[in-house]
């Protein structure tokens, strides 16, 4: 583990060397688009909003049973996609939380931008201003199944739609905050599916502090997403989703996979929000590179300055290391 100013990192590798083998898509690239063309309805999707007019950016907006709205998807594509032919990995990129948080955050953040020339394409989805990306225990405005909306529509729906690899070694997971706990999540609770991680600001330990994170989903999901409902349960939580939920009770649905981590290491003191989120952040990713590092499960970190934001220069060379560990276009 190094240490450097101003910013404090590490990577820590295992011994023996990490293999690349999959529980999903050894051995063969399942069937995808093959040209670059109008997507279609599928998979529990039917497109209501499109627009497929910019060179990059293509949008799509879904009905959908999984969601009681129709939420909104933005698909970065890699320059070069409509006329190389090429199939290419894929990022599913998710936002945090908030009124103001939604499938765009991304792109008025400059990811298009962060991404000129990079052979990969990148998925951002809606996520629930507070939607936590789960099946909610309760929900008194209608269904808001996020992770069934992701990883049972969405990501099969990319795979029929664009040139994809679509298995274990052709597909990364990352977000901000909310975003970052939902790709350690998904990471590890559908393991083969994707073979890169990594947290932004994201909360990796739903119990620690007495459950604070844990208490905060719930709390931020009845006054934002589900009318008084909960992503975990009010009063008792269901212990069996919040583990299975829980990165630091997943130690070992994390190997044999690139994880990376970012976590602030001061946050703004006036701004109360900023500080209970980033020391959670903090102390949780740190709880969670300890278990990590006991395992011998090779991992990436970075604590920097600063409170709870996207880092740009963090993110790029994210970026690059998820397409280092994926498979080539």
């Amino acid at each position: 583990m190094s240490i450097q100013q101003p910013s404090r990192r590490g990577i820590i590798r295992a011994a023996a060397g990490i293999s690349t083998a999959a529980a999903l898509g050894a051995g063969g690239v399942l069937a995808s688009a093959s040209s670059a063309q109008a997507a279609g309805d599928g998979n529990g999707l039917r497109i209501v909003e499109r627009n497929e007019s910019n060179a990059r950016m293509w949008y799509y907006r879904f009905a959908t049973s999984a969601i009681g709205w129709n939420p909104g998807v933005n698909v970065l594509l890699p320059d070069g996609y409509h006329t190389s032919g090429r199939r290419y990995p894929v990022l599913y990129l998710f936002h945090g939380g908030g009124t103001d948080a939604d499938f765009i955050y991304f792109d008025r953040l400059g990811i298009r931008d962060w991404s000129a020339g990079k052979p990969i394409i990148i998925v951002m989805p809606d996520g629930g201003h507070a939607g936590w990306y789960s099946n909610p225990v309760s929900s008194n405005t209608g269904p808001r199944n996020w992770e069934t909306f992701h990883i049972a529509q969405l990501l099969p729906w990319i795979d029929a739609n664009f040139r994809t690899y679509a298995e274990y070694n052709g597909r990364a997971v990352s977000g901000f905050s909310m975003g970052g706990f939902g790709a350690l999540k998904y990471a590890a609770k559908y393991y083969g599916h994707f073979a890169s991680v990594s947290a932004h600001s994201g909360p990796a330990s739903l119990r620690r502090d007495g459950g604070l994170v844990g208490h905060w989903a719930n709390l931020t999901s009845a006054a934002l997403d589900l009318a008084g409902g909960t992503v975990y349960g009010i009063p008792a939580w269901d212990e069996a989703r919040v583990s299975a939920d829980n990165p630091v009770q997943r130690i070992e649905s994390y190997r044999n996979k690139r994880v990376f981590m970012v976590a602030g290491t001061s946050p703004d003191p006036i701004n109360w929000f900023d500080t209970a989120n980033e020391t959670q952040v903090l102390a949780g990713q740190r709880e969670f590179r300890s278990l990590l590092g006991r395992a011998d499960i090779p991992h990436e970190w970075h604590e920097v300055p600063g409170g709870h934001f996207v880092r740009p220069d963090l993110f790029r060379r994210d970026l690059d290391g998820i397409i280092g560990r994926l498979r080539k276009a």
